[in-house]
C-alpha cells in the first residue's frame, strides 16, 4: 500500500510540475511575443531602408503593401509581400520579399528593391540555411558581394549576364559555393521580370 501511495504522490507531484511549467511557458510567451514581432518588424524597416532611404519617400511602407502570388518568377507558391514607397502619391519603389527556392539548402529569402524606371536600389537576404563559412558570404555584414546588385536592371547587364560567372554570366561565385549564388542571381533576375510585366498594377 505504501508503495502504490507514494507512486500516485509522486504523479501528482510530476502532474503538478508539469502544470505550472506549462503555465510560465504559456505566461512568457504571451508577454513577449508582441516584443518579438516588434523587433522582427524593426528590422525589416532597417533593411528596407538601407535600400530605401526613409527621406525618399513619405507613405508608410508597412501599411502600403499588396500580396501576390507568381511562383515561377517570385519562387514561392505562398502569397509574397510588396511594400510600396511613394512620395507626394507618386510611385518611387517597391520593395519584393521574394524567394530563392533553389538555395543549397533550401529557400533563400529576399529583399528586392527595385526603383520606378526598374532599376535595382538593391538586395539584401533576410533569412537563409546556406552553409556558414561559404554560402553564407551572402549576408551583406560577410562580404559586399549582395551589393553589387545594386544598379543593375534587365538591360544591365543583358539577358545572358544574369548568371555567375562559371555559367557565362557577370556575377563572382563563391570558391566552394556556386550553388548559392547562382540561385540569388536568377531569383532577382526572376522578380526584375515579374516588376517589368506587372509595373503598373503594382501601384495600383
Amino acid at each position: 500500500m505504501n508503495i502504490i501511495r507514494n507512486m500516485i504522490i509522486s504523479a501528482v507531484v510530476l502532474a503538478l510540475f508539469a502544470v505550472a511549467g506549462t503555465f510560465f511557458v504559456s505566461y512568457t510567451f504571451d508577454n513577449t511575443i508582441d516584443r518579438i514581432n516588434e523587433n522582427k518588424r524593426l528590422a525589416l524597416l532597417r533593411s528596407i531602408h538601407v535600400l530605401i532611404s526613409p527621406t525618399a519617400h513619405d507613405n508608410d511602407i508597412f501599411a502600403d503593401i499588396i500580396q501576390v502570388t507568381n511562383k515561377k518568377l517570385l519562387g514561392s507558391k505562398k502569397p509574397v509581400t510588396i511594400y510600396r514607397a511613394r512620395k507626394d502619391n507618386k510611385p518611387i519603389a517597391v520593395i519584393v520579399n521574394s524567394i530563392a527556392p533553389d538555395g543549397y539548402n533550401g529557400n533563400i529569402e529576399l529583399l528586392v528593391a527595385i526603383q520606378y524606371d526598374g532599376t535595382l536600389a538593391g538586395v539584401r537576404v533576410t533569412h537563409h540555411k546556406e552553409t556558414p563559412g561559404l554560402g553564407d558570404a551572402i549576408e551583406d555584414n560577410r562580404s559586399d558581394w549582395i551589393k553589387t546588385f545594386a544598379q543593375k536592371s534587365l538591360v544591365n547587364p543583358e539577358t545572358k549576364g544574369w548568371a555567375v560567372k562559371r555559367d557565362g554570366g557577370e556575377f563572382d561565385q563563391f570558391t566552394g559555393a556556386t550553388i548559392t549564388p547562382r540561385a540569388i542571381v536568377k531569383a532577382v533576375y526572376n522578380t526584375l521580370r515579374y516588376y517589368k510585366e506587372h509595373r503598373d498594377t503594382l501601384y495600383e
